[in-house]
């Protein structure tokens, strides 16, 4: 396994509760560096079994790129509340009126927002933006496909939904240390989060959160024609390789979309990971092209 890096945020971030109409949400906010010219604020969501965490190393090549990052722990995830065992209130669109009361507490000082999901918190994003888009300059699904995960992903998450029915969030982790530990769906394959981090991060999320939303990810119906009607800029962006959604399936997405697409080589399911100084290039690239047009 290769070097893991720290889960703590980089010296000019601040970790906080970010107080919202529909709750607090564990988010680290990482301000535009020092005499660069704040250009927008990047909203950016977590996948499955994943936190806000997952996007430590994107926070200071972002900002030296005149981006704020507010990356952030939704409902029940690592340090965000939720129920332990009612799954309702993980629906999809609760999440996603969750990302919009995130973003209405964010205070952008009237800057764009750009909003970025990684694996299963680009279908958040997505459906955030079908709710109603007017909040977001663009849309960035990174490693996050069109409909519901691979078949053998979905085994995997069926393998965890089962388990978490009888099981202690303390023995199932456990029991994943002991088949040594597979990569997870919609988190970091390698870099971030040291071995207790990682298990403080696993026993700080909701149970109900994680069957909800491993139910999402093997059920989520096709809804790029829809995304594609909406009056935004799209980016997709991935590794060369990816198991959780075949990269033929993003490159198919992302021609339905009129999407700007993005392969990050060296990368598989957590670009933000793997290579994180290459995406938070294309991530600067793409938004800076935006920055003249417009809607």
């Amino acid at each position: 396994m290769s070097r893991r890096v720290s889960f703590t945020p980089p010296p000019a971030a601040r970790a906080y509760p970010l107080r919202t109409a529909r709750g607090e949400f564990a988010v680290v906010d990482s301000p535009v560096a020092v005499g660069v010219e704040p250009k927008g604020v990047v909203v950016m969501l977590p996948g499955f079994t994943g936190s806000k965490e997952d996007f430590t190393l994107l926070h200071e090549p972002l900002s030296a790129r005149g981006y704020r990052t507010v990356a952030v722990d939704g409902r029940g995830q690592f340090g965000s509340d939720g129920p332990e065992t009612d799954e309702s209130a993980y629906a999809q669109e609760e999440l996603a009126r969750d990302v919009h009361a995130q973003v209405d507490a964010v205070d952008t000082v009237g800057a764009p927002v750009h909003l970025l999901g990684h694996s299963c918190g680009g279908q958040i994003a997505r459906a955030a933006v079908l709710l109603d888009h007017s909040p977001f300059r663009s849309l960035t699904l990174m490693s996050s496909g069109p409909a519901q995960i691979s078949d053998s992903q979905q085994q995997r998450v069926k393998l965890l939904r089962d388990a978490l029915a009888v099981m202690s969030m303390a023995k199932v982790w456990e029991a994943i240390q002991a088949m040594g530990p597979p990569e997870e769906v919609g988190g970091p394959a390698v870099g971030i989060g040291d071995a207790d981090q990682l298990r403080r991060r696993w026993l700080g999320t909701k149970p109900a959160q994680l069957r909800a939303t491993g139910h999402q990810l093997c059920t989520e119906p096709d809804r790029v024609a829809e995304l594609a009607a909406v009056p935004l800029p799209f980016h997709v962006l991935s590794g060369t390789s990816d198991d959780t959604w075949p990269v033929p399936l993003l490159d198919d997405m992302a021609v339905r979309l009129h999407a700007h697409r993005t392969v990050v080589p060296g990368a598989e399911h957590s670009p933000n990971a793997d290579q994180p100084l290459p995406t938070a290039q294309a991530l600067a690239d793409f938004w800076d092209d935006l920055a003249d047009t417009r809607r």
